[in-house]
């Protein structure tokens, strides 16, 4: 089959032969990643522009390198440093780029319906990088193409999409394109994330994990903070929360190091006392040794070096305490009585 769609902006407007040609086209693709010289001249001549309203970077990413592999000139559109922040609307900035002759427009919003938007007021092909809360057609393409990839076929598989499915873009966009092509789809989450009137499209709503997971062939997580949109009030309310939060947990942090630096200083405290006391008994054994010593040894004086020594006595240097000692004993004595 032959693609004749200017854009490419949902999975749910697709059939299932479209998405099986983008899918086998892909496949073809695929091999360009592995030669030495990626790329092909398909889209030379031609200007793709990435109008990223919305901040990101895997997915621009994987557009720019797409593009350029294709031969195609890439300009890549951020709103923090575009007119945008100057008041001008988005129809306004699209035409701006027409003007300047771009073919291709790949729009990433947070307001969902831009890429529709656009594609009616533009000639330029408009592809949908993700729009708020309602799909995201590529990364369901991409999803798609590597189950095919793994299981040979998406007819009868039994795929699981487990967490936040309300306000998942991704998700949205895998039911429709697992359902037109065959496959079972269960959705799993909390009621407040995964509400029955799903099953309006086909699917199977469950609540509890161990039942969502009895029988199925591919589980998809999808619990992407970024895939949630929920009101500013209730976003700031749960940034406050957190804030709070980790306010308490620094607050707990600063007192356990305090009480650890306070037990650090009991020990060193308690150590210097305990060196004291052992100073303190080793000088008193000390000095009760050299008592013992002093008791046991013969009698002797210590001299000044200012006194003279008499015949007969003998030195006897201490090495312990540097000093000389002299010994009485062989000193003469003068008769007595004359």
């Amino acid at each position: 089959m032959i693609w004749h769609r200017k854009d490419l902006l949902d999975l749910q407007s697709l059939s299932a032969e479209e998405i099986l040609t983008v899918l086998d086209t892909a496949r073809e693709f695929k091999a360009v990643g592995k030669r030495p010289i990626k790329k092909l001249p398909t889209l030379r001549g031609k200007t793709v522009v990435n109008l990223f309203v919305e901040p990101s970077t895997r997915t621009r990413i994987s557009f720019e390198l797409a593009a350029q592999r294709l031969s195609a000139d890439v300009i890549n559109f951020t709103a923090e440093a575009s007119s945008l922040r100057k008041g001008e609307t988005l129809k306004d900035t699209a035409r701006n780029l027409e003007a300047l002759r771009a073919d291709t427009i790949i729009i990433r919003h947070s307001a969902a319906g831009a890429p529709h938007f656009l594609a009616r007021v533009l000639e330029a092909h408009v592809i949908n990088a993700g729009d708020g809360a309602h799909e995201h057609p590529t990364q369901g393409l991409l999803d798609l193409f590597t189950m095919r990839e793994k299981f040979g076929r998406i007819a009868g598989l039994k795929v699981t999409i487990v967490g936040d499915i309300l306000y998942s873009r991704v998700a949205r966009s895998n039911i429709w394109g697992l359902q037109k092509l065959g496959a079972q789809v269960t959705l799993c989450g909390p009621p407040t994330l995964a509400p029955r009137t799903f099953e309006a499209l086909g699917c199977r709503v469950v609540h509890r994990l161990e039942e969502a997971l009895r029988e199925y062939h591919i589980e998809l997580v999808s619990v992407l903070l970024r895939e949630i949109r929920i009101p500013e009030t209730v976003a700031k309310v749960i940034e406050e929360k957190q804030t709070a939060e980790q306010q308490v947990q620094i607050e707990i942090n600063r007192r356990k190091q305090a009480e650890i630096a306070a037990q650090r200083r009991v020990i060193e405290a308690q150590g210097e006392r305990d060196a004291a006391i052992l100073r303190a008994e080793g000088e008193a054994k000390a000095i009760e040794l050299r008592g013992r010593a002093l008791k046991n040894a013969p009698e002797v004086v210590q001299l000044t070096f200012a006194e003279k020594l008499a015949p007969g006595v003998q030195t006897i240097f201490v090495p312990s305490t540097g000093n000389f000692l002299l010994d009485l004993r062989g000193m003469q004595q003068a008769p007595q009585g004359r």
